[in-house]
């Protein structure tokens, strides 16, 4: 019997254990490294394919490899530079500007990311709202919107998104602006709202859709209602 030179051998061959063991260690590890570099390759060659800007969620790469080496592999690629943190779980290979350099995304348009990956519904409101129809100039550290999907909190930045979820009934407004409107009007309250307000929500729903204004009339509470209404009977 022959036996390659290249490995000791001792005719008491459970002294050869621990060494066939360290062997084993080493073979687990470079099979592990290579499966590692080969899904961050994977990835790396899946975020290059999309434009800068382009919002990346760590749930895209599921089929490139496990949990683990995904979130390795990312974690690499952002030392690397390709990509920067956004949020928890989401990532961005930000767009470059010659005057003010990388650009990140918004609160705003991680809000909207999220929606479009779930095929979620989302309406602004609170201080939110009253921000996006111009009735107020301050920028909200919080974007709270209502939603028919998961209650949960993104923090970007300094800024954090809200999702709250709510009930069919505050989603089923179809006008973009009638939808805003309806919220916006709730958070400043009954008898509480300025002429300057007024003015400036009936100019905006002008700009709506007759249809579905008329549609989302008949979804608001009545005192609502009646000032929807001045931008169709003006």
């Amino acid at each position: 019997m022959s036996f390659d030179r290249r490995i000791p051998y001792s005719k008491n061959l459970g002294q050869n254990i621990p060494f066939f063991t360290k062997i084993c260690q080493i073979c687990e590890i470079t099979v592990t490294k290579n499966t590692m570099q080969s899904v961050e390759i994977k990835i790396e060659k899946a975020i290059k394919s999309r434009p800068e800007g382009f919002l990346l969620f760590s749930e895209d790469f599921s089929e490139k490899g496990s949990s683990a080496s995904i979130r390795k592999a990312l974690q690499s690629l952002k030392e690397k530079g390709l990509i920067k943190a956004v949020a928890q779980g989401i990532f961005v290979r930000p767009k470059s500007n010659p005057y003010i350099g990388e650009v990140m995304p918004s609160a705003e348009e991680v809000a909207q990311a999220i929606a479009k990956r779930d095929k979620i519904r989302l309406v602004p409101t609170g201080s939110y709202a009253l921000n996006a129809l111009g009735l107020s100039t301050q920028i909200p550290l919080k974007l709270v919107f209502l939603t028919d999907g998961a209650a949960r909190t993104i923090k970007v930045g300094k800024r954090t998104i809200k999702l709250k979820k709510t009930t069919p009934k505050n989603l089923i407004a179809k006008g973009e602006i009638s939808a805003l409107v309806i919220q916006t009007l709730r958070e400043i309250g009954k008898d509480k709202v300025t002429p300057t307000e007024l003015s400036q929500i009936n100019k905006l729903l002008k700009k709506e859709d007759p249809k579905l204004l008329r549609h989302d009339i008949k979804l608001a509470p009545e005192w609502i209602r009646q000032i929807l209404k001045r931008a169709i009977d003006e």
